[in-house]
Formats: structure tokens, sequence, C-alpha cells
């Protein structure tokens, strides 16, 4: 039995008026097709052929195109939204139409998902209900959310946010796996004496199912999902589908990324760094990142953190030194698709060491465990990818990987003499050593 797919089509487009004329929101021409279509051909591509539009605005010309989705190759049905609801409203109102476990997508977004990807992680956690979330360019005026180290969600953080509160670059994309079964509390006829008349799952469903103790996870994913609500966002939308970074976003697809080391390389050398308030960026850190997120490269840290094992810094604290880190680079329009850190270190012999990860692991750089883990996340092409870094070690780990390497002249500048690995290419900084990927690759 194919999986259902929920697509909300119900929106105006207002701003986008200019752009629209009489068209519904998720009509709007990408490269000469309705980015409703789109929706449908990512659906059945992933052996999603039950689809559900919850219509609004148009309606007609939404059916008109799709009528019943037999010349797409999928079965649509079309249900109309009489006043607007809000995005859970909308779904609560169709519930008897639902299958007990459905994907909802929001059909003013232009997505290349591994839908399949995200069904099986939902099954795997058991969950009520998953949400994609990734990083963005602006976490400063988004709606950020907080999972633990398991992935299950655990707070709601809503713009503004506080100026020395560090959070993780997560947001809420605007994808779901949802349970029918957790719906069903929701359908009651005192509704509207707890929440408005627009019930909304971001806003007020979400968070009224943390309260009632719901298997929240998160589900973080670097693949292409945006919304096209100001003429900005549609012109830059299609620009990087002309360019064909949304098309090769998927983690279906291999992807190519840039590993990148962290002290030393996108911050400032600190001896041991045990506090987030001894973090700063290096000059030209975040506008080199940004320039590798443009272009749809993605930006994975690979760093040892023995600080960990010899007792110095703890877990929570790290992930605090790491949120700053993201913070720092999401206030210049930056960001990071994963960190991955080793905690290990194999010499013993320090006060207050934690004799559990004084082990001789196979994720600390040169070894290549962190670089296996991202290749397994995210489908990383071994082949079409860098590793930049400070260090020989780092240049070692790279040509273990098999991956090609820059070393910068910042922090180590390959001092530490540890391994004699080959030299491939040196740059001054981490954006000269970006500048010079790109200039090999994007022409």
């Amino acid at each position: 039995m194919s999986p259902q797919l929920v697509i909300l089509a119900g929106g105006v487009g207002t701003r986008l008026r200019a752009c629209l004329g009489d068209l519904p929101k998720p009509m709007i021409p990408i490269a000469g097709k309705p980015l409703l279509e789109y929706q449908v051909e990512l659906a059945k591509k992933h052996g999603f052929t039950d689809l559900i539009f919850f219509v609004h605005h148009r309606a007609d010309l939404i059916e008109k195109h799709f009528g019943d989705g037999k010349k797409f190759g999928v079965r649509i049905r079309h249900v109309l939204e009489k006043e607007p609801l809000g995005t859970a409203g909308a779904v609560l109102a169709g519930f008897d139409q639902l299958a007990d476990r459905f994907v909802v997508m929001y059909g003013d977004t232009m997505v290349n998902v591994d839908l399949e990807r995200l069904w099986r992680a939902h099954e795997r956690n058991r969950a009520d209900a998953t949400l994609l979330l990734h990083p963005n360019d602006h976490p400063f005026d988004s709606d950020l959310v907080e999972v633990d180290s398991q992935s299950r969600v655990i707070a709601f953080h809503n713009p503004p946010h506080p100026e020395n509160v560090w959070r993780q670059n997560l947001v809420n994309a605007g994808l779901y796996v949802l349970e029918k079964s957790v719906l069903a509390p929701f359908r009651q006829s005192t509704l509207n004496s707890q929440f408005s008349t627009v019930f909304d799952f971001g806003k007020d469903f979400f968070p009224a199912m943390l309260q009632r103790s719901a298997k929240l996870f998160g589900y973080n994913s670097p693949e292409f999902i945006k919304d096209i609500g100001t003429p900005e966002r549609y012109d830059r939308i299609a620009a990087q589908f002309a360019a064909g970074i949304v098309q090769r976003s998927s983690l279906a697809t291999p992807q190519r990324a840039v590993f990148l080391d962290r002290d030393g390389t996108i911050v400032a050398e600190k001896d041991c760094l045990r506090t987030a308030g001894e973090l700063g960026l290096l000059p030209g850190a975040a506008r080199a990142i940004h320039e590798l997120n443009h272009h749809g490269w993605r930006t994975i840290i690979v760093t040892n953190q023995p600080v960990v094992a010899k007792g110095w810094c703890s877990e929570a604290e790290l992930q605090n030194i790491h949120n700053k880190l993201e913070t720092l680079l999401g206030r210049e329009h930056a960001f990071l698709d994963r960190i991955y850190f080793c905690p290990h270190h194999p010499e013993k012999g320090f006060a207050g060491e934690r004799p559990e990860l004084k082990i001789d692991c196979d994720c600390r750089k040169p070894k290549i465990g962190m670089i296996r883990c991202a290749v397994a996340d995210l489908n990383i092409d071994l082949k079409q990818s860098w590793l930049i870094g400070d260090t020989m070690t780092d240049l070692q780990t790279a040509s273990n990987a098999g991956l090609k390497s820059i070393l910068v002249r910042t922090g180590y500048a390959g001092r530490d003499a540890k391994h004699k690995a080959a030299l491939d290419v040196s740059a001054d900084n981490l954006l000269d050593a970006v500048n010079l990927i790109l200039r090999q690759t994007e022409t």
C-alpha cells in the first residue's frame, strides 16, 4: 500500500501578487512548471502515490491542472478548505481521509527531499511525529527547535532570541511525518477554547504535543526545502533551480562536501578551548562557509576534542561551544550541515580524566570514523569532496579517507609535524581555500 502525502495547497500568496497574477500560491511557475507539480513528481519518485490536496484560494485552478492525478501517475483527492483554518486545522478538517501514517508538505515550498529516508527514520524511532529540521542562514529570526542527544524534540524557541544564549541552528522546515492517532485528541469541539480558530502545526500543535509527552523527533537534513513567500525568495529559488542546486540536494543523490577542522581553521586557536566564552571566529571564516552554502556544498566539521576525555570540558559545555559557533556563523548568514567530534584521548594520567573515554578509538583523527559517519548520514561522495585544516593530522586524515586536502596557514599552519602526509595545496586562510575549491569546481 502506498504511503500517503498531504499537501497544504490553500495559500493566497499576497506578497507574491505581482508574480502570481490570479494564480494560487502553489501554482507559481519555476522554470515553466507549477511549483506544486514538482512536489507531485517528487512524491511519485519516492513511492508516494496517494495524495491529498487541501485547497482554498482558487482551488478550481489547482483541480483543473491536476484532476484526479491519473496523468501524473498518482491518485489525487482535493479537500476544500472553506475558510482558513491554519496548517493543522486544515488537516484536522479532513481527518477521516487520512491514512494511519502520512507525510505533510506545504504547497508553497520548493522541496527536494528523500521522502523514503525520512519515512524510515520515523519508523525507526517509533515516533508520534517527525519534523524535518535544517540549519538556515538566518537563525536569528527563525523558530528554533531544540533536540537532545537522541534527536528527540525537547523545546521550541521563537524569536527574538536572547543575545547571549547560544542555541543550535535547527529550524522547523515544514515537512512532517505524523501518526493519525496523535491528531485524534485535537478533534474535540473544545478546541477553540484552547486555541484560536487558526490552528497551526508549528505554533500550536507541536508545542501541545510536547505538553502531552508525545514522542517528537527531529530529522536533521540539509536537503533543499525553502518557501517562496516573497518575491526575493522566489527569485533566489528560481536561480538555485537554474544552477542545479535544488536538483542535486536530495540525499538520494551522492553529495559533495567540504570537511572542516575547527580550531585554527574556523575559530581562533586556543590551547584546549574549554568554554564558549573563549570561542571566536577567524576573519573571513563565516564568509567562506557562506560561499560553500551558496554553491550547494555540504559543510561538515570534524574535530578532535580530547578536552572531554581529560575532564576539562563536559559534553554539555562542548554543545554550548558549538551552539555559539553556529549562532555566530548564522549572524553572518552562514551555517554548518553537521558537527562531528571525537571526545576520546588514548593517553592517561590527567587529573579528573574520564577513564571510559581514554581509549584508542576509531574516530580520533587521523582515523576516519567521523568521516565514515558523515558518509552514512549524508551520502557523501568522497571523490568529489575536500578537507581543509591547519595541521598535518588533518592532511593525514584526508589522505586516509581519499579526500583532496588544503592546508591553511592559520592556527598551527602545519607546524604540528605529527604526520608526514603529502601537501596537496596550501592557502592563507579558510576563505582563500574555499575560493580555490570554487574556482576549480564551479567554472
